[in-house]
């Protein structure tokens, strides 16, 4: 038996206007998702701060439009890259799905860096992906002593406050961790400030070649979120910009891609800077009464620091003089061979890492620099081998009872 849909003057006009927003429909998801705030469970995450001038609220929307968009050859993409989009790496403004592959040559041991730490002739960093003409990947070098080693896309949500901390907080802590006589002794990673074009913002003042406390980075290498957008354009996706302004080395010599000269404007990177340092701080689950002071007993707290105060006057009003809770100290600590990379960044050695930021730590499904760690409970314990800076807070941890640890854990799984 066959039903005939038989369609006269009558019924023609419904079935178009059905046709027409069935087309609509498809036409939307054909085009990606529509902008705004992402659902992350019951969570939304993507906002703005609260409270924004419609010039900053502006801004915001600029910049987020521009961390979606995936780029192409005509746009500059390549030589060489490992992802078209700022948001492949930090989807929805959080950890991952993207990764980095590094490489580096150590001694015997795997972990030590070779003395010096030679630079390898097309750098330290795998990209596999090609665009612009090119035709032979970056791979890493077939030689001896080589490690290889993963590096997670960071949650940026925490990044306009890091940015705003204010930096006596992170030398008052340097030195308060230094009186310290169970081993936890962070320091700050001064870097020198790598702009190519002299700084003119007001976040930051900086010119080229400034000794700056680095911020951002596994190792803190990096000192602000304008420094910080244009690496990520020219490392991640081969775009430069007035502020970095040469292709990264690769196996051909490709000094330009499919777009000659620069890549981006100098405002395509701040209105990106801008955005990550609009977004908001993910509001926090109800925690266990007991998390805080476990959390604080057990000597989490004393690196991954609750609370600092930013600067009174950095330009975006909303963190200017506030406490900002991102449960980092900003600092470097030594976590042991067990963590390390062998790889260096400014002071920083091969076993030092910056703090991570515990902020927004409920989205992450894996845990540590390469997110190595599967669980919460794996993730601390791996802090505590044989030469880290944290070890006594692992036992300290460890020593716990079990529902002590849970509560611990809950607590953690509520940030």
């Amino acid at each position: 038996m066959r039903t005939i849909i038989v369609c006269n003057g009558k019924n023609m006009q419904p079935l178009l206007r059905a046709l027409f927003v069935f087309c609509c429909v498809l036409l939307s998801y054909a085009c990606g998702p529509a902008p705004g705030p992402r659902a992350v469970g019951d969570d939304l995450t993507d906002l703005p701060l609260v409270g924004l001038s419609a010039e900053w609220t502006s801004r915001f929307d600029e910049g987020d439009r521009l961390f979606e968009v995936p780029y192409t050859a005509g746009d500059g993409l390549g030589p060489l890259y490992i992802r078209q989009a700022c948001a492949a790496c930090h989807a929805g403004g959080g950890r991952g799905p993207g990764f980095v592959e590094k490489v580096a040559q150590v001694e015997g041991d795997g972990v030590t860096p070779v003395a010096g730490q030679p630079a390898l002739p097309l750098g330290h960093t795998v990209r596999r992906l090609m665009a612009g003409g090119a035709r032979q990947p970056l791979e890493a070098p077939s030689q001896p002593g080589l490690r290889q080693s993963t590096r997670v896309g960071p949650a940026v949500w925490a990044a306009g406050a890091i940015e705003a901390i204010d930096e006596r907080e992170l030398l008052r802590l340097e030195a308060e961790q230094a009186q310290r006589g169970d081993g936890v002794s962070g320091r700050v990673n001064r870097v020198s400030y790598a702009s190519e074009r002299s700084a003119d913002l007001a976040f930051h003042g900086h010119r080229k070649g400034d000794a700056v406390i680095g911020r951002f980075g596994v190792k803190a290498r990096v000192a602000t979120l304008d420094d910080f957008t244009a690496d990520a354009f020219q490392g991640d996706m081969g775009l430069t910009s007035p502020l970095r302004l040469t292709e990264p080395a690769n196996p051909e010599g490709l000094l330009d891609d499919h777009k000659p000269g620069i890549d981006l404007p100098l405002e395509t990177v701040q209105a990106v800077a801008d955005y990550l340092r609009l977004l908001r701080l993910p509001a926090r689950r109800p925690a266990p009464p007991e998390g805080p002071r476990l959390f604080e007993a057990a000597g989490c707290a004393t690196c991954h620091v609750p609370s600092l105060t930013t600067r009174a006057d950095y330009p975006v009003p909303q963190l200017a003089g506030v406490s900002v809770q991102v449960y980092s100290d900003v600092l470097l600590h030594d976590l042991g061979a067990c963590l390390a990379d062998g790889l260096t960044d400014g002071d920083a050695t091969s076993s030092e890492f910056r703090t991570a930021p515990l902020v927004g730590l409920r989205f992450s499904r894996s845990f540590l620099h390469d997110g190595r760690a599967a669980t919460l409970d794996e993730a601390v314990r791996l802090h505590g081998a044989e030469g880290s800076e944290a070890r006594a807070a692992v036992l300290a941890f460890e020593r716990l009872s079990d529902q002590e640890r849970a509560a611990l854990l809950s607590f953690l799984s509520t940030l």
